[in-house]
C-alpha cells in the first residue's frame, strides 16, 4: 500500500511540474544558441516552437529555414514529433527545474528531402 501511495505522489509531482513554464534553448549547428524562450510545457506543441525557431533565425547564418517543415528539433536523442507537447518530449528523467531544456535544431530544406537516393 505505502508502494502504491508513493507511486500516486511521484505521478502528480511529474504532472504540476510539466504544468510549469519551463524555458528551451536551441543549439544551431554552429553551437551557437536561440533563446532561452519560456514556455507552457502542456500548451507549447513542438510545431509551435518551430514556428518561433524559424522566426528568431539569426540573420548572419548561412543556412536558412524557410518554413517550420524545414526544421527538425532534436532531444534526448529523439526526433520530436510536431504534434506532441513539450512536457511529452522530456526526457522521463526529467531536467533540473533551474536549467534550460536544450534541443538541438536541425535545418533539412524540402529540396533535399524530395531528391531521389541511390538504392
Amino acid at each position: 500500500m505505502a508502494e502504491k501511495e508513493g507511486t500516486k505522489q511521484e505521478e502528480r509531482a511529474a504532472e504540476a511540474e510539466a504544468d510549469e513554464e519551463v524555458e528551451v534553448k536551441f543549439r544551431l549547428f554552429d553551437g551557437s544558441d536561440i533563446g532561452p524562450v519560456r514556455c507552457n510545457a502542456i500548451a507549447t506543441t513542438v510545431a509551435a516552437l518551430k514556428d518561433r525557431v524559424v522566426a528568431d533565425w539569426p540573420k548572419d547564418k548561412t543556412v536558412v529555414p524557410k518554413t517550420a517543415n524545414d526544421v527538425k528539433l532534436i532531444s534526448g536523442g529523439k526526433i520530436l514529433e510536431n504534434d506532441k507537447n513539450v512536457a511529452q518530449c522530456r526526457a522521463p528523467f526529467g531536467d533540473l527545474p533551474s536549467t534550460a531544456i536544450t534541443m538541438h535544431v536541425v535545418v533539412q530544406p524540402s529540396s533535399a528531402k524530395s531528391k531521389p537516393g541511390k538504392k
